[in-house]
């Protein structure tokens, strides 16, 4: 009989613990030898889970680290695989090749933690050296310390910027290679500010002036509209107000007006002015007291508190030790590790403050219908983390045992002193090393098991993963392999490489990920509750049956009239062809995106009538709540997968998220879809970048050549779905004649969406035009397919305008036709949006981006509107915004959606 020794095959993260994680995949059955005793597996056990090494009664508490993570629901013997409700749901779900456990042995019981303040005592500081050590950084004013790079930053104020400053690094990226000392030119675009009465406006202002005055940045532009809820007057008067020193910064705010590409030169020209100053910073020799260190962690596995995030706080161990800072954040992935993270702290002021942000956090996600302790994603449950304990004290391990917790701070609040500091954040990696960058942290480490990529655009990253396995199968993604320490490598050896490479790189040496030159930027999404008042009833809420609203019909104008070339497919005709790149989540978005790129460059499928290439980069399907809106997010991902546009359409996971491939094929056989119609990709299982992009470059071949070629056929007003929306404030003139276009298409047997939320429902004329009452609620919820054709009203739960646009994209709608009143707004990327006013103003001042100013007699409107959509969907024209680049996409979260 072959005995594995227990040393050889798992470990156990502490001393008498009574469960044992394996360090790989173990076959039932195999039989182990731990000390003096035998046992054998019962079921086959997956690396990163775990096997009980010691009898555990009924009712005993699971531990690792010392720590209980769970209560045993009947007596556990040695050997027996342990596992809860929660993954073997998660397990489920995969398609694997083992049997697993017909019911759970434990269950989650997380004890409420107490401070003994009777009892507490102040813990010592960990003993600072009496040498230095340096790098080479780029010294600004003592109010913002030392930069480890020296980077052009433009930055939208709102979403409603987002894509201006994109389209503006796109043109001056290149630049930045003739300046020596410019480490780059970056976007940095998020989906905040955007909607009236955020309730995170006091957090995005105080992101976004950390972010203007880091020390990583050698001048900033900030851009706005000047009409949003969130302007640059504001972020200017709270960075006056305190007292950010922006004048230290060479800087300035724009507000756009005027044509797109006139405002693209007008930010061309700042920017251009500001390269000589900016290219004159010197790299000097800095002490490591100025290196501030992000330590985050995604993807995690059971590994990640055993080799990664350990090896992580040895090495911001040794850079506090120099005089430097860390900081942990992930407020809910603390939550059962209290003890832990509690176990050294300054003063009692300190432990209750950090305890009295925990339950601030919990208080949130309630509000909302969620609980905090749900956070732990379907990828950190298949790597072995089965509960939100488990993952918080692995997470606590990045902060090492010699290190006390110096101060509590608020997301994105100021560290303006040594040591290891904790800052309130979400789970979510890109909004927590938001926050934690504009709080001055100039280094992140990244710890991840499954292998996350994820870049921030003016800090450099170190991504740190967790096993020597996935470092092989990742290692054009990754930085360190913290896997040695599981392969005997003494963690004090891999710190000291770690922390050589730290040094290096803060000096100027590119990380991974800026090599592989992609990254993102997510602050903390707002939260639309602020207490428990609306929950009973948003819970309640049934969605929309999706049969049409029945209004008075204009025949007046022969459907014949209007016809164009369609192409017919077996669902009806269409009247483009598209490959989808679609990612299940945030951290595929920028892949996505590059791969997208690629095969557009390429022409790949031109000759078969396939236009174009689209990916839907978004920050959603992990680090945020489930229920309803989750169920929103999978119904506007699957409304996109199968759109009638989508000629083939392939899914690409990071592998590590909620929303997983195999998640995303259960909810296809759900519907009755063949998950064998579409393609499917891993970021992670497919070995990185260039791997997975190759693999989808291959998939979409293969398609194209077995694919019929479509023709087109004459189609009519009857095949048409059309959205229609405004933007501001809407004359009566021009809503009636936005509801005899409705009347027109409805009457020939098409299909118009309009949002519920928007100028065009705000008044009287649009309704008033199409029937004798307003309808009793909408037809359609965010992104649900029509059940008929006809005249629909979508859920719209906010006003943002990218999230509308979105929504209606879902719904099946080929064409959007924008109204606008205030200013253009970003495009869609797979939805050719016709933007158009009726305002000589709006025309004066935007007239370069609008596609249709109408004008004369207003009875001709809707046949001026006719024929240029029609235009639009031919090809005759593109809408003006889309081909300048000005595009955006964002998926809601709804009424109950908040970030975990």
């Amino acid at each position: 009989m072959n005995i594995l020794q227990l040393d050889d095959i798992a470990r156990l993260p502490m001393a008498g613990d009574n469960v044992a994680i394996a360090t790989q995949r173990l076959e039932a059955g195999t039989t182990i030898a731990a000390g003096h005793q035998r046992f054998a597996l019962d079921y086959t056990v997956l690396e990163g889970h775990r096997f009980a090494v010691q009898p555990i009664a009924t009712g005993e508490a699971l531990l690792s680290w010392q720590l209980p993570f769970g209560v045993a629901l009947r007596t556990i013997a040695p050997g027996a695989y342990v596992c809860n409700a929660g993954m073997l749901d998660a397990l489920r779900i995969r398609r694997l090749d083992v049997a697993l456990p017909p019911t759970p042995n434990f269950e989650d019981r997380i004890q409420p933690y107490r401070l003994d303040e009777t009892g507490f005592r102040p813990a010592e500081p960990v003993s600072l050296y009496d040498h230095s050590r340096s790098f080479l950084g780029y010294r600004r004013s003592p109010n913002r310390g030392v930069g480890t790079r020296n980077t052009i930053v433009l930055l939208g104020t709102t979403s409603r910027t987002a894509g201006y400053v994109q389209q503006l690094a796109h043109r001056l990226q290149p630049l930045a290679a003739d300046y020596p000392h410019i480490d780059g030119i970056v976007p940095v675009a998020h989906t905040e500010g955007g909607v009236e009465q955020p309730n995170n406006l006091d957090l995005l202002l105080r992101t976004l002036a950390g972010f203007m005055i880091h020390p990583n940045v050698g001048a900033v532009l900030a851009v706005d509209y000047g009409l949003e809820p969130v302007t640059n007057v504001m972020l200017r008067d709270y960075l006056a107000a305190n007292h950010y020193p922006l004048d230290e910064v060479p800087h300035q705010f724009l507000s756009l007006t005027g044509g797109f590409q006139a405002n693209l030169d007008r930010g061309e020209a700042i920017v251009k002015g500001w390269l000589d100053r900016v290219n004159r910073a010197p790299r000097t020799e800095e002490s490591v007291a100025h290196l501030k260190i992000a330590l985050q962690c995604g993807g995690s596995d059971a590994f990640s508190g055993v080799s990664g995030n350990p090896l992580a706080a040895w090495v911001a161990k040794e850079v506090i030790r120099y005089g430097g800072a860390a900081n942990l954040a992930e407020t809910d992935e603390l939550i059962g590790a209290e003890s832990y993270v509690l176990q050294k702290v300054k003063d009692v002021a300190t432990a209750r403050r950090f305890l009295a942000m925990v339950a601030r956090f919990k208080e949130r996600v309630a509000w909302h219908g969620s609980s905090a302790e749900g956070n732990p994603s379907g990828g950190n449950k298949f790597r072995g983390l089965y509960n939100i304990t488990l993952k918080s004290i692995g997470a606590a391990m990045k902060r090492d045992p010699e290190v006390r917790l110096e101060a509590v701070i608020e997301y994105g609040e100021r560290m303006r002193q040594p040591g290891f500091y904790f800052m309130d954040s979400p789970g979510n990696d890109l909004e927590s090393i938001a926050g934690q960058v504009a709080a001055g942290c100039n280094m992140i480490f990244f710890i991840t098991g499954n292998g996350s990529i994820t870049n921030f655009p003016f800090v450099p990253t170190l991504k740190i993963v967790t096993t020597s396995r996935r470092y092989q199968l990742l290692s054009q993604e990754m930085d360190v392999n913290a896997g040695q320490y599981l392969d005997g490598t003494p963690m004090a050896e891999l710190g000291r490489q770690m922390f050589e490479m730290t040094l290096t790189v803060a000096s100027g040496a590119r990380s991974v990920g800026e090599q592989a030159g992609h990254s993102q930027v997510q602050i903390w999404r707002d939260w639309r509750q602020t207490d428990a008042s609306q929950l009973e009833r948003l819970l309640a809420a049934e969605s929309p049956d999706g049969a049409g609203i029945p209004i008075k019909i204009d025949s007046s104008v022969p459907a014949s009239k209007h016809q164009f070339p369609a192409f017919r497919t077996n669902s009806g005709y269409t009247t483009d062809q598209v490959g989808l790149i679609l990612p299940t989540s945030l951290c595929a978005g920028q892949i996505a995106r590059l791969t997208a790129d690629r095969l557009n460059q390429k022409g790949l499928g031109r000759e078969q009538h396939l236009s174009r290439f689209v990916s839907l980069v978004h920050t959603e399907g992990c680090g945020n709540s489930g229920g309803s809106a989750e169920a929103l997010y999978i119904r506007t991902l699957l409304g996109y997968l199968t759109h009638p546009l989508v000629k083939h359409g392939l899914l690409l996971e990071h592998g590590c998220e909620k929303t997983h491939n195999d998640f995303m094929r259960q909810r296809l056989e759900q519907l009755g879809l063949d998950p064998q119609r579409f393609g499917w990709a891993s970021v992670q299982l497919d070995g990185g970048i260039d791997r997975v992009m190759q693999k989808i470059e291959d998939w979409f071949t293969a398609e194209i050549t077995a694919a019929a070629v479509a023709g087109r056929e004459t189609a009519g007003l009857e095949t048409l779905r059309l959205g229609l929306v405004s933007a501001g404030p809407i004359s009566a003139e021009a809503a009636h004649s936005l509801a005899r276009l409705t009347q027109i298409i409805v009457a020939a047997g098409g299909a118009v969406v309009v949002p519920d939320q928007g100028g065009l429902l705000t008044g009287d004329s649009y309704l008033t035009t199409l029937m004798d009452k307003p309808p009793h609620a909408p037809s359609l919820g965010y992104g649900q397919r029509p059940a008929t054709p006809g005249f629909h009203i979508m859920e719209t739960p906010s006003a943002h305008w990218v999230e509308t646009l979105t929504g209606l994209g879902a719904t099946g709608v080929e064409v959007i036709v924008a109204y606008v009143g205030e200013h253009p707004l970003p495009s869609h990327p797979l939805i050719p949006v016709l933007q158009l006013t009726a305002e000589a103003a709006i025309q004066q001042r935007f007239g370069e981006d609008m596609d249709l100013h109408l004008t004369g007699d207003s009875d001709s409107w809707p046949e001026q509107i006719l024929d240029r959509m029609i235009a639009i969907i031919t090809d005759q024209s593109r809408p003006k915004l889309d081909r300048q680049g000005n595009i955006d996409f964002q998926i809601t979260r709804g009424l109950l959606g908040v970030s975990l």
